[in-house]
């Protein structure tokens, strides 16, 4: 399987796309930029089955709505951050002068670790909480990825100063969820590039001595 990174919007945040061989692909985190997002996948005749949600923050959601309606698929999020999808103080658009942006809630609610499976696509859950509240990483172990959104970065782990964050637990989540798979996994993140857990467990300075 294939992998693309696409940096969108302001924030720069990275949607991402896994692909099979067959053109099918799952959606990760399509934050911005909706209409360009949906010509590109159309212009490389993919067929998206799923949009999997790291986390409900505005930067991660706002072109939910463009690519589930285009082809009709259905959105996964955590149980703590369904809420969100619909609300922009929950999803912090109105307090970063992003405007309204707002999604309706996911046809499907994470409510456990567990593997999900989709067509031909099998990812391990891992809930992995502290820079929002109902973060989730997606193991795609065959592809020996985690599609990490905001918790952990190259060089970096995500910030906990927005409501429902916690230094603490974002700390507990990367070491005990994140860490712990193998060391050549590719660590794919909300922003910036992708790094691996190895690189991370030896050069990560926010890591260190934990």
């Amino acid at each position: 399987m294939q992998w693309l990174q696409i940096p969108l919007g302001p924030l720069q945040t990275n949607a991402y796309l896994l692909i099979n061989d067959k053109k099918e692909c799952i959606v990760f985190d399509p934050g911005s930029e909706g209409e360009a997002f949906v010509s590109y996948m159309e212009s490389q005749n993919l067929k998206p089955l799923a949009i999997l949600l790291t986390h409900a923050h505005f930067d991660h959601i706002g072109a939910v709505e463009e690519v589930r309606n285009k082809w009709s698929i259905p959105v996964y999020i955590h149980e703590l951050e369904n809420d969100w999808l619909e609300s922009p103080s929950l999803n912090r658009s109105e307090f970063f002068q992003q405007g309204s942006i707002k999604t309706k809630k996911a046809e499907h609610v994470i409510t456990e670790e567990k593997t999900l499976v989709i067509g031909d696509f099998a990812f391990t859950l891992l809930f992995t909480p502290g820079h929002s509240p109902g973060s989730v990483s997606y193991y795609h172990e065959p592809s020996g990825i985690v599609f990490a959104g905001d918790t952990l970065f190259a060089g970096s782990i995500g910030r906990t100063d927005l409501p429902g964050g916690n230094h603490a637990t974002l700390l507990a989540s990367i070491h005990d969820k994140l860490l712990t798979l193998p060391e050549e996994t590719a660590v794919l993140p909300g922003h910036g590039p992708a790094t691996t857990i190895a690189s991370e467990m030896d050069q990560n300075p926010f890591l260190n001595g934990f």
